[in-house]
C-alpha cells in the first residue's frame, strides 16, 4: 500500500469522525495549555522574586502534579470512549483485506496528528494566555509589581515530553485493542454489554459499608489534626463506595424497581428501567465518574473560595489585635513591665494614637488526665493526642483587664476555673499540687474556643491569686518537663489608628525600640496588617489552584457527559425504532428517553451534592487548621458553588441532550 495513502486514510478517518475527535482534540489543547501555564508560573521571574514566593511556588508545583496526574487519566479515558465507537470501522477494513499492521499505520498516523495538533495548539494557547493568568494571580495575591512575561523553554519541554508520552502510550492502548481482536469481535463490538448483569448484592452491600464509614469518619472526627490524616481515608473509602453502588448498586435497585408491578408496568417505566438495566454494566463507570468529579469541582472551589473571601476573618481569629507582643521570661515572671512603656512611646513617636490596650502576664503548659488528676507526664502529653488537657494561668488581676471578670481573694491553694465546657470540678490536681477550686465560670462566647475545643480534651484558664503563685505552677512544670517546659509571659495587644502603610510603619518602629529588650527575653511580635499580604499571597495562590483545578474537572466532566450521551444515542436509536415498530406511540418513547436520560443524568449530581453535604462537618474542621471558623461563610460558599455548578451541569445536560436526540432521530 502507497505510504501516502496511510496519511489520507487517518486525515479522512479524522474529518468522519470529527464528531468524537473535535471535542477529544479541543480538551487536549486546553489541558496541555493550563499545563504549561502552571509550569511557566512556577518558573516566572516576577512571581520567583515577590515575597511569599516559596510558598506559593509550592502551591503551584501541586498545580502541575495534580494537572498532570488527571491530564494522563482524562486522556486515556476519553481514548476509550473514542477506539470503542471505531471498532466496528477498522474490522470492516480488516474484512475488506486490510491487515492488522496497516491498520496500526493508520492509527499511528492518526495519534501523530492527535498529538501535533493538541500539544501544538496547546503550547500556542498557553503562551498566549500566560500572561493574562498571571495578571488574574498577581490580582488574587493583591500583588501590585510590573507583571513580567517570559517565554519558559522548561515549562515547553516538560510539557511537550509529558503529552508526547501520554499520547504515544494511548497510541499503544489503541494497538492492543486491534491487535488482541479478531474481525468479528471488532464488528460485533458495539454490541458488548447487552447481556442482563447480574445482581452483585455482596458488592453492593460492600459499597454500602464504605460509604457508610466514610460518611461516618467525616461527621464525627472532631479534632482538626485527626481529620487531617482520615480526610484520604475517608475520601478513599467515598471513592470505592461510590464505584461499588453505581456498578453493583444501581442494578440491584433497578431490579427492585422492576419487581415492584405496580411500578413497573407503566409505559415509561417498564422501557426505561428495563434499557437502563442493560445498559448499567458499562454505565456505571462513566456515571461514577461524573459524580466523584463533580464532588472534586465542588470541594475544590468552594474550599478555596472560602478561604480567599474569609482572610479577614482568619487574620482576626489568628491576630486578635492590630499588634501582638509575647515576651517570654525563663527565670520566672519579671521584676516589672518593661514591655508596655517602650511600645507606649513608640506607638506615640509615630503619631498614631491607641485605641485598646491589653497588657497581662499568662502561663501556659499541657498535662494528660490520669484517674481524677492532671499528670505532667511529658511521655505520655507527647503521645496522647486529642486527650491532652491545656491549662492558661491568670492572675485576678489580670483576669479582671482581660475579661473584665472580677474574681473575689483566693486564700492559699485556691483558684478559680474559667471553661470552655460545663464542668463540676471542686478539686483540681496538678501533679503532687491539689487546690480547691473556688468558683467555676463558663465563657459566654465559646465560638472563639471551637478549635481549641476539638483539638484538645479539656481547656482551662487557672485564675491565681498573684503573681507568686502563678510562679509556683510555673515551677512545678519546670521541674518535670525541663527544656521542654513553658515560660511565663508578658502579653500586649493593641489597636492603634492610621491607614494600613501607617499601622505597619509603626510596626516596623516598635519592633527596633524592643530590640535591646532581646537580651531579658525572647520577644515574639506580630502585626495584623503587616501579614495580611502574605496571607493573601498563600490564600490567593490556592483560589487560582482551585479555580484551575475547578476548571479542569468541569471540562472532563463535560467531556465524559458528551461522549457517554453519543454512545448512548448510537446504542439506543435502534432499540427505540423497534419500539415504535412494535406498536408503541411516538409521545411514548420521547416520554420513555426523557425519564431515561434525566434519570442517568441528575443521578449523579444529586449523589455529588450527598457526598458533599457529609464532607461539611470535616471539611469545616480542616479549613479552622488554616484559621477559618466562620461556618456561616464557608457553608454560604459551598451553597453558592454548588448552585453555579448545578446551572452549568444543567446547560451542559440540555446541550449534549440535543445531541442524544438528533442521533436518536426520529423518535424524538
Amino acid at each position: 500500500m502507497n505510504k501516502g495513502m496511510y496519511t489520507k486514510l487517518a486525515i479522512t478517518n479524522i474529518k468522519n469522525n470529527r464528531q468524537f475527535y473535535f471535542p477529544y482534540l479541543l480538551t487536549g489543547i486546553i489541558t496541555v495549555a493550563m499545563f504549561y501555564i502552571m509550569c511557566a508560573l512556577e518558573s516566572n521571574p516576577g512571581i520567583q522574586s515577590m515575597p511569599g514566593a516559596k510558598d506559593l511556588g509550592l502551591i503551584l508545583r501541586l498545580g502541575i502534579g495534580v494537572i498532570g496526574i488527571f491530564a494522563v487519566i482524562f486522556l486515556f479515558y476519553t481514548n476509550s470512549f473514542i477506539i470503542k465507537r471505531r471498532k466496528k470501522e477498522l474490522g470492516i477494513y480488516n474484512i475488506l483485506g486490510m491487515e492488522k499492521r496497516h491498520i496500526a499505520k493508520i492509527l499511528s498516523k492518526e495519534a501523530f496528528f492527535t498529538a501535533i495538533i493538541a500539544i501544538g495548539g496547546g503550547l500556542v494557547t498557553g503562551v498566549l494566555f500566560h500572561k493574562l493568568a498571571c495578571m488574574l494571580l498577581y490580582r488574587m495575591i493583591g500583588f501590585n509589581g510590573g507583571i513580567t512575561f517570559s517565554f519558559s523553554k522548561k515549562g515547553v519541554m516538560i510539557t511537550a515530553i509529558l503529552f508526547a508520552i501520554v499520547y504515544l502510550l494511548t497510541y499503544i492502548y489503541d494497538l492492543f485493542q486491534v491487535q488482541l481482536a479478531n474481525p468479528i469481535e471488532l464488528l460485533q463490538s458495539g454490541n458488548k454489554g447487552e447481556r442482563e448483569p447480574k445482581t452483585k448484592a455482596i458488592m453492593a452491600v460492600l459499597g454500602v459499608l464504605c460509604l457508610g464509614t466514610g460518611y461516618f469518619i467525616a461527621i464525627t472526627t472532631k479534632n482538626p489534626i485527626k481529620a487531617l490524616t482520615l480526610f484520604f481515608v475517608a475520601v478513599i473509602l467515598v471513592i470505592i463506595g461510590t464505584y461499588l453502588l453505581f456498578t453493583a448498586g444501581s442494578i440491584a435497585l433497578l431490579k427492585i424497581l422492576r419487581r415492584n408491578k405496580g411500578y413497573y408496568y407503566q409505559t415509561k417505566h417498564f422501557t426505561s428501567v428495563s434499557g437502563m438495566i442493560y445498559r448499567m454494566k458499562q454505565n456505571a463507570v462513566g456515571l461514577a465518574n461524573i459524580c466523584i468529579l463533580s464532588t472534586m469541582v465542588l470541594v475544590a472551589v468552594s474550599t478555596t473560595v472560602s478561604l480567599y473571601v474569609g482572610i479577614e476573618d482568619i487574620m482576626k481569629e489568628r491576630y486578635p489585635n492590630e499588634i501582638n507582643i509575647s515576651a517570654y521570661y525563663d527565670t520566672g515572671a519579671p521584676a516589672e513591665d518593661s514591655i508596655a512603656p517602650i511600645v507606649e512611646k513608640s506607638v506615640k513617636e509615630s503619631g498614631r494614637k491607641i485605641r485598646h490596650e491589653e497588657d497581662y502576664l499568662e502561663l501556659y503548659f499541657a498535662a494528660i488526665k490520669d484517674q481524677g488528676q492532671y499528670s505532667l507526664d511529658k511521655e505520655k502529653v507527647k503521645t496522647a493526642g486529642d486527650r491532652v488537657s491545656g491549662f492558661v494561668v491568670l492572675t485576678r488581676e489580670d483576669c479582671k483587664k482581660k475579661y473584665n471578670e472580677e474574681i473575689p481573694e483566693l486564700a492559699e491553694n485556691e483558684v478559680a476555673l474559667f471553661t470552655i465546657k460545663k464542668t463540676d470540678m471542686d478539686t483540681l490536681v496538678l501533679e503532687n499540687r491539689s487546690y480547691h477550686v473556688k468558683e467555676i465560670k463558663q465563657f459566654q462566647n465559646t465560638e472563639d474556643f471551637e478549635t481549641i475545643a476539638d483539638i484538645m480534651d479539656e481547656y482551662y484558664y487557672v485564675i491565681v491569686n498573684d503573681v507568686q503563685d502563678m510562679e509556683l505552677l510555673w515551677q512545678l512544670q519546670k521541674e518535670i518537663y525541663q527544656e521542654n517546659s513553658s515560660s511565663i509571659s508578658r502579653q500586649v495587644r493593641l489597636d492603634i489608628d492610621g491607614d494600613s502603610e501607617q499601622k505597619k510603619e509603626c510596626f516596623e518602629n516598635i519592633k527596633t525600640a524592643l530590640g535591646p529588650e532581646q537580651a531579658k527575653a525572647r520577644i515574639l511580635i506580630d502585626s495584623r496588617q503587616s501579614n495580611l499580604d502574605e496571607f493573601y499571597q498563600i490564600y490567593g495562590g490556592f483560589l487560582f489552584l482551585g479555580l484551575f483545578l475547578g476548571i479542569l474537572f468541569l471540562m472532563i466532566t463535560v467531556l465524559i457527559i458528551f461522549y457517554k450521551q453519543i454512545s448512548e444515542g448510537y446504542d439506543d436509536k435502534e432499540r427505540f425504532s423497534i419500539m415504535e415498530k412494535v406498536g408503541m406511540s411516538n409521545n411514548e418513547v420521547k416520554a420513555t428517553i426523557r425519564s431515561q436520560v434525566r434519570t442517568v443524568f441528575f443521578l449523579p449530581i444529586l449523589m455529588a451534592a450527598v457526598h458533599v453535604g457529609m464532607a461539611f462537618p470535616m471539611i469545616k474542621r480542616l479549613l479552622s487548621l488554616f484559621g477559618l471558623s466562620n461556618t456561616a461563610l464557608f457553608a454560604g460558599c459551598m451553597a453558592g458553588t454548588i448552585l453555579v455548578f448545578a446551572l452549568i451541569y444543567l446547560l451542559v445536560f440540555l446541550k449534549t441532550s440535543k445531541t442524544y436526540y438528533k442521533i436518536v432521530g426520529e423518535q424524538v
